[in-house]
């Protein structure tokens, strides 16, 4: 594949660096741009070419897996996206590149709430030297091996944890080691093992499990690649609330991803589901008709359609109803009023005299208000006017 800004089909470097990039050695210098399919690590600058205002000396700088701090440009130099930089790091240096710059830089800072210690940036010392790439493909060789012999370790210490992956510092000085435990683990002597057995620094960082689901990959029940391995970065709370509000079944082998955690797709169409459900209207006693008695069974939100049942045990002899038909039936207890603009008419002014039709027994009549109150549903006797039941139910049923 040609690079992308020289063109050149020679530019295209081999290094083996695995930090999900391809390298260019375009004008002698090696940058790194996102490789196919690298979604996750990939961030599109959509303000490119549109005027700045933010410091453009702040940069964020990106490492292994979804690693990424903010740095200053003290030295001045010209920087752009893909740049392998050497940074400060705490001892020594660490090796980076640059996946942000400009206004966008402050937009992401405030989404992950980034806030510098005593409002100071750790410094970008240089570009990376072919001396300094050199060394942090050796460091990133050894990531594998010690990986495996970490592991080896923490079991002959009879610790409950797993080491999931780990990540050397880009002058070889310092390791973090990334460790899954379901509950806290003192490792203290693992610490001094490993110091003693790589002769390097230790960080142990604790990931969680759908983390560790990303770092390792695969595909989801949809056929695609695990989102968390793909694109997403931050992580939301997921409950079971959320397949309830969307009517999902609480099938618990269903609702679990390749984690054991709920599946972070439950969240996705939450907030289209919650809106459609705003104007629905609360059902928790049986519809009563003059066939008897219909309970809710389910709800098609995106319909907006509701389903009757004289079992609610039974989904047999469903009868749909529109949201907008149920929100119109009335209950015992309900308060039936008149819109301003109707009470001049002359039928509602013979109510209010007492001179018009007498209202039926299972609704309480108020002369003055000209509200009337549902006392008891009617039964099929008190309907003196000719209803064909079967051609309702069947409107309903369309």
């Amino acid at each position: 594949m040609d690079c992308k800004e020289c063109k050149n089909k020679d530019a295209k470097s081999t290094l083996d660096i695995g930090r999900g990039c391809e390298f260019c050695r375009c004008g002698g210098e090696v940058s790194a741009s996102p490789c196919s399919g690298c979604f996750k690590l990939h961030a599109y600058d959509w303000l490119e070419g549109m005027p700045e205002v933010f410091p453009d000396d702040i940069f964020e700088v990106r490492f292994k897996n979804t690693r990424k701090s903010y740095y200053r440009n003290v030295n001045g130099l010209p920087l752009k996206r893909g740049d392998i930089v050497a940074v400060e790091a705490s001892p020594g240096h660490d090796i980076g590149i640059v996946s942000l710059t400009g206004d966008m830089v402050a937009r992401q800072m405030k989404r992950v709430g980034f806030n510098p210690q005593n409002g100071e940036f750790k410094k970008i010392y240089r570009k990376a030297k072919p001396y300094d790439i050199e060394k942090w493909q050796e460091a990133i060789g050894l990531e594998h091996e010690t990986m495996i012999r970490s592991r080896q370790i923490a079991a002959s210490l009879n610790l409950n944890m797993k080491i999931g992956d780990v990540e050397y510092q880009g002058d070889k000085i310092k390791a973090i080691f990334y460790y899954i435990a379901d509950e806290r683990v003192d490792f203290r002597e693992l610490i001094k093992v490993f110091a003693e057995q790589f002769r390097i620094r230790v960080e142990m960082k604790q990931i969680g499990a759908r983390q560790e689901a990303g770092r390792i990959g695969g595909l989801g029940a949809c056929g695609r690649e695990l989102c968390c391995a793909s694109w997403i970065s931050n992580f939301v709370s997921v409950t079971t609330n959320s397949a309830r509000h969307q009517e999902i079944s609480l099938n618990p082998q269903k609702l679990a991803g390749q984690c054991g955690k709920l599946k972070c797709c439950l969240v996705y169409e939450l907030d289209t589901y919650l809106d459609a459900r705003k104007d629905f209207p609360r059902v928790n006693q049986p519809l009563q008709t003059i066939e008897g008695d219909y309970f809710l069974v389910k709800s098609d939100i995106l319909e907006r359609t509701m389903w009757f049942a004289t079992d609610p045990g039974s989904q047999a002899n469903l009868v749909a109803l529109p949201v907008e038909r149920v929100r119109e039936l009335v209950s015992v207890g309900d308060v039936i009023s008149l819109r301003e603009r109707s009470r001049e008419q002359a039928a509602f002014k013979a109510l209010r005299e007492g001179t018009g039709v007498v209202t039926p027994k299972w609704l309480t009549f108020d002369a003055q208000n000209l509200t009337g109150t549902v006392a008891a549903m009617p039964a099929r006797e008190d309907i003196d006017c000719p209803i064909e039941e079967h051609l309702i139910v069947e409107l309903y049923s369309r």
